[in-house]
């Protein structure tokens, strides 16, 4: 499709069990027989970063993606303790009725991910598919401790330009070759202004606060999560730069799942944006695959 006709988003808004208005963005697709993308962002993300993807498949696919609570668009919760994946699940079973979605493949970026392999706790009979962005059941403990370093952090800069070379000196290493323009529109996915004028990250800076409690990861089995995908068209998807998701990890993944897509995203690390050519020719595969385990 053109350029100049793909769609642009619509904005679409439902209620969490604990009544927060939450928001997501839509993306439509000619096919209502096709299953839809439950597009899930990562930690400190947003809806915002599947724009990408979206325009490659415009129209073909429509495309869900969610601001989990305390991000974007959607509502902060007065207890920062519901930032936790229970929560987040309940909220994306909220998610499915109020979008009307029946049938769907889910792709998780980061955080992302992890929900997408504990939604076969509830909703495994309507998956079609799974896209596994640059996470697994097993982490790297140095990049997690990294990752958990940043969130929350106080920061706010006076122009966009600012938050981008800041961004830039701090994760330089996760995208070496991007420019200034790259930078630049990472910060307009990251951040928003103030009413103050400043630029602030777009998220609840308390997100952290239960990831920072004792015991944090107690109780989740990612591995018994993950077997839930087995019959599925499954992708995993890995940064070859990544310090949070190792090939160690990913090849183990494959020998449990022995029908699990494997690809590789060069000169990216944590995580990839799903734009570059790699992870959509691996994406586009995974699809015609779903397409046809759906209409054979």
């Amino acid at each position: 499709m053109p350029a100049a006709e793909i769609r642009p988003h619509q904005d679409g808004w439902f209620w969490s069990q604990d009544n927060l208005r939450l928001h997501y963005r839509e993306w439509p697709g000619d096919d209502p027989a096709r299953p839809a993308l439950l597009c899930l962002p990562g930690l400190t993300r947003t809806a915002a970063d599947f724009e990408g993807l979206a325009a490659h498949l415009a129209g073909r696919w429509r495309l869900i993606a969610p601001d989990l609570r305390g991000r974007g668009e959607s509502a902060w919760p007065r207890d920062s303790l519901t930032y936790v994946p229970l929560t987040y699940l309940l909220d994306l079973g909220r998610l499915l009725d109020a979008a009307a979605i029946r049938r769907f493949v889910v792709i998780g970026n980061s955080l992302g991910g992890h929900l997408a392999m504990q939604l076969t706790t509830g909703h495994r009979a309507a998956m079609a598919g799974a896209v596994l962005n640059d996470i697994g059941p097993v982490l790297e403990t140095e990049g997690l401790a990294r990752l958990r370093a940043n969130v929350g952090r106080a920061a706010n800069w006076l122009t966009w330009v600012h938050a981008a070379r800041d961004l830039q000196a701090r994760n330089h290493a996760a995208h070496p070759d991007w420019t200034l323009r790259d930078w630049l529109a990472q910060a307009h996915r990251l951040c928003r202004l103030s009413s103050s004028g400043r630029v602030v990250f777009n998220y609840d800076p308390r997100i952290a606060d239960a990831l920072r409690l004792p015991g944090a990861n107690a109780g989740v089995n990612l591995w018994a999560a993950f077997k839930g995908l087995t019959g599925l068209p499954v992708l995993s998807l890995r940064g070859v730069l990544s310090d949070v998701f190792s090939p160690a990890a990913q090849q183990d993944m494959a020998a449990r799942l022995p029908d699990l897509m494997v690809a590789t995203v060069p000169r990216v690390g944590h995580a990839p944006t799903l734009t570059e050519p790699a992870a959509l020719q691996a994406i586009d595969t995974l699809l015609a695959l779903v397409l046809e385990r759906e209409h054979p």
